[in-house]
């Protein structure tokens, strides 16, 4: 056992030792103050800052955590620290902290204040494994890291209690997740057995060995990928996302749909590049290994995950159900990125991550609010919602009209950067499908905008006074899906930069 290698790996993991701290005080702070749950949220806040300042210190250098620790000539580690990784966990990072302002104007939250303490823990749990699962390039740790992720959702989704839906939506998360995960296990246990390590960077050069067998290797990677299709919402893997993005409290759907995705991609991400690649040409196409059809099944998926998405969305009534079936068609566009197999893609899927992660939190903050007044997220209930709560009604018609992705928005520079990439691959069938989907979402996405402002309001309506402090949440999150409408260079510029380190 190399003693040195696990000290010198730490300074690679102050991220995630930042969180695991903070998760321990904010543990013995509940204890200590009994009640009194009044500086839970100050902590937690506090401990997501203390986070950030080490992630954009990884911004600047790149390395492996816990390499040469079983062998000295072991060049690689379980850890891999570089901008990529650092990226998605900006985007966690951010959906955490919106996720801890939420949560102080949830009414179903305050309403289970005597259990906030293990509210913050299990949210600071699942940060702790969304940094992990950024940036593990080992199968078990990839493996233990999505199950540290989904055992604190699971509690979460039915954390409030309030509604039979809740323990509904934890009950049919956590059989979806089990069966997923027994899925990526047994997927592992066959990487294992053909090569002897599940180190991802060995396993690339160990696969490109003629004795390799095509077949064992591609059911092991499907079922891998099955684990990594449940995370991300893809199809036939996204069964569990309406019940539980329905039951689950709004603060947790909105975390589960920006965070726990952003985890998931960058997992995929790392997965196929790292042991499928074996160079970056020229023009930034990806020069892949040929043991697996990655191409052509990341084709199939992508459609039929937007497809569905879209179509099923169509027929939704719920709000939260219908932004559910949303987020499903918007990991189908995301995994066109990936279909194209170059740098491009990638570019344009960190671009359209960041510009997701604040239209959609802000949809969910708006369906939040809104709830919080009326009580309901049927769209049935949201009629003349456009002229009672006219600050609202503007605001979430501009996050859908950013999730439909129309200009001047900053959805449709996220969209227009998939069909760059697309177009530059020579996918235009794809991309023409692509164009007929977010067609087809218009109409779901208008038909809650005619309810707000076209249809006769409800007698029920009554009249919202804006809070200084919602209102200024809403601004803040409004704000880049205007502003990044109108000037996205920065964000491509910071996407690029990321890309190139990763894509070398």
């Amino acid at each position: 056992m190399n003693f040195n290698a696990i000290y010198n790996s730490i300074f690679y993991l102050n991220p995630e030792i930042a969180v695991s701290v903070f998760l321990i005080l904010i543990v013995m702070l509940d204890l200590i103050l009994g009640n009194n749950k009044k500086l839970i949220p100050y902590l937690a806040a506090a401990g997501i800052a203390v986070a950030a300042y080490f992630v954009f210190d990884q911004l600047t250098f790149s390395g492996f955590a816990f390499s040469k620790i079983l062998q000295p000539t072991d060049n690689f580690g379980m850890i891999t620290v570089d901008v990529f990784g650092a990226f998605f966990k900006i985007v966690v990072l951010i959906a955490a902290a919106f996720i801890v302002l939420f949560s102080c104007s949830s009414k179903e939250i305050v309403l289970s204040i005597d259990r906030l303490g293990e509210y913050y823990t299990l949210i600071f749990g699942m940060i702790l494994g969304m940094f992990l699962m950024i940036s593990a390039s080992d199968l078990i740790l990839m493996y233990l890291s999505l199950e540290l992720v989904s055992l604190s959702s699971y509690v979460l989704a039915g954390f409030t209690k309030l509604h039979a839906r809740n323990s509904e939506a934890a009950l049919k998360y956590i059989i979806y997740g089990a069966v997923s995960s027994g899925l990526m296990l047994f997927g592992i246990s066959i990487y294992f057995g053909m090569t002897g390590t599940t180190n991802l960077y060995l396993i690339n050069s160990l696969i490109q060995a003629p004795q390799i067998n095509f077949y064992a290797l591609g059911i092991a990677t499907i079922l891998i990928f099955a684990g990594m299709g449940y995370k991300i919402s893809a199809a036939p893997f996204h069964f569990w996302t309406p019940d539980v993005y329905e039951g689950a409290p709004i603060t947790i759907t909105a975390f589960l749909s920006v965070a726990s995705k952003a985890a998931g991609f960058a997992l995929l991400i790392r997965f196929i590049k790292t042991t499928f690649v074996v160079s970056v040409n020229p023009a930034g196409f990806w020069q892949m290994i040929p043991v697996f059809p990655w191409k052509e099944m990341l084709v199939i998926i992508s459609i039929l995950t937007m497809t569905l998405g879209n179509f099923t969305a169509l027929g939704q009534n719920n709000l939260k159900r219908m932004l559910a079936y949303s987020s499903i068609a918007h990991a189908g566009y995301l995994l066109l990125g990936l279909t194209v197999m170059s740098n491009q893609g990638l570019i344009a899927i960190l671009v359209y991550f960041l510009i997701y992660a604040f239209m959609n939190l802000g949809a969910f903050f708006i369906v939040m609010l809104i709830a919080n007044k009326i009580g309901s997220e049927e769209l049935d209930d949201y009629k003349g919602l456009g002229y009672s709560t006219p600050f609202l009604g503007i605001a979430l018609s501009m996050f859908l009209i950013s999730l439909i992705g129309l200009p001047p928005s900053a959805g449709f520079i996220g969209k227009l950067y998939i069909f760059i990439a697309l177009v530059d691959a020579n996918m235009i069938s794809l991309a023409v499908i692509a164009l007929l989907n977010t067609v087809v979402s218009l109409y779901y996405y208008v038909r809650v905008l005619k309810a707000m402002f076209l249809d006769k309001p409800n007698e029920t309506v009554l009249p919202y006074r804006e809070n200084v402090y919602n209102t200024s949440i809403v601004m803040v999150l409004l704000a880049p899906v205007v502003i990044f409408g109108l000037y996205f260079a920065p964000i491509v510029e910071f996407a690029k930069s990321c890309v190139t380190i990763f894509g070398m």
